[in-house]
């Protein structure tokens, strides 16, 4: 989900192999032997498109995104020419209930063989007929332990809200993750369709947010790396590539219970170069290819050969592949949330980001 926006600028390095725009706004090219791939930002070894065009001829237009819900506001204000996307778990069972989704040849996708069983017929996708999962990861706190009490009970959604760490707390800029910690912290299913529950997680998140340096996505990144903040919250992937820049920070799952997300690629309805989609999805699902992406990115993947490849300090890590027992126990997946309950999200958002602090 989300949860991938770094940089954007790092893609410039493969702009001489692969044509890019990037976080820009130019629209994909439609003529030729091309797939023309939208993905969140920072999601990719970019190598892994030069592979893709010189395995098979096809030229790879790419585009990222910040959000799922810019992804949704681009195609559904009519934004034509994509071919893949990758959304996540919720929004795919969005775009399904909407028509928005092209069914897949699986005849042209023998590398799905290859994909988890865990992870197929999911409860956005039951009859795994719109999407071949690509990534997914677990949602936690990182903290720098420099700048927090000693002792600290990190292991909770309540530090978020504890006073002494007063504008030293990041969230998410996006109402979906912002609304579900508060509603996990009140021990609310993060699918809960019940008003009730959701004007009191908006209340609480009122209540935090005087507390807050701000609601961020990219910024995160620059601000936990660089030392600016005490807390914030992202998935474990994106903690592995902060760790890497700041090895003091740490990452801690709340005992309330967190979210397990899911990101597959799709293809949008009326795509122009659906035969491409499909080689493109299928390639990315190769060994190669998935253990590239999940060595540059930190992801986990749903392809088995990837982790049978990977440092057992990697394979075996509970955080980046937990076991069913912690799933079943700590963790929650979005669903599709019905069209009413939707609409009040945008209302409480809209509510909380006009209210005071």
């Amino acid at each position: 989900m989300m949860k991938k926006t770094k940089l954007c600028a790092l893609l410039s390095a493969a702009a001489l192999m692969v044509s890019l725009s990037g976080c820009g706004e130019r629209n994909p090219v439609a003529a030729g032997n091309v797939v023309n791939v939208y993905n969140w930002g920072e999601y990719i070894d970019m190598s892994v498109l030069d592979d893709f065009e010189a395995a098979t001829g096809i030229h790879v237009n790419y585009q990222t995104y910040d959000s799922n819900e810019a992804l949704y506001g681009k195609l559904a204000g009519g934004a034509t020419g994509y071919d893949v996307i990758i959304p996540s778990d919720y929004m795919i069972g969005q775009m399904i209930d909407e028509g928005m989704l092209e069914p897949l040849d699986f005849s042209a996708i023998p590398n799905m063989a290859d994909i988890d069983p865990t992870l197929l017929n999911p409860e956005y996708d039951p009859e795994n007929k719109y999407s071949v999962p690509y990534m997914f990861g677990i949602l936690g706190i990182i903290y720098n332990p420099e700048l927090v009490a000693e002792n600290e009970d990190m292991e909770t959604w309540d530090v978020l809200w504890n006073e002494r760490y007063s504008h030293d707390i990041l969230m998410f800029d996006n109402s979906r993750d912002t609304v579900g910690i508060a509603l996990k912290k009140l021990n609310y299913s993060y699918n809960t369709t019940d008003s009730v529950q959701l004007e009191e997680a908006l209340r609480e998140l009122q209540a935090q947010k005087p507390l807050l340096q701000g609601y961020f996505m990219d910024k995160i990144f620059e601000k936990m790396e660089g030392g600016n903040c005490a807390i914030g919250v992202y998935y474990y992937g994106d903690y592995l590539t902060m760790a890497e820049n700041n090895p003091v920070l740490e990452f801690a799952i709340p005992r309330e219970g967190t979210n397990r997300y899911v990101d597959a690629m799709c293809v949008p309805k009326g795509c122009e170069h659906k035969e491409n989609a499909m080689a493109f999805i299928n390639f990315m699902c190769s060994t190669e290819a998935g253990l590239k992406n999940c060595e540059e990115t930190w992801y986990s993947s749903p392809l088995l050969s990837v982790r049978d490849e990977l440092d057992e300090e990697v394979s075996q890590d509970p955080n980046a592949y937990p076991d069913a027992a912690f799933m079943e126990e700590h963790c929650e997946t979005y669903a599709c949330l019905p069209p009413a309950t939707r609409l009040l999200y945008n209302d409480l958002w809209v509510r909380l980001i006009n209210s005071p602090g």
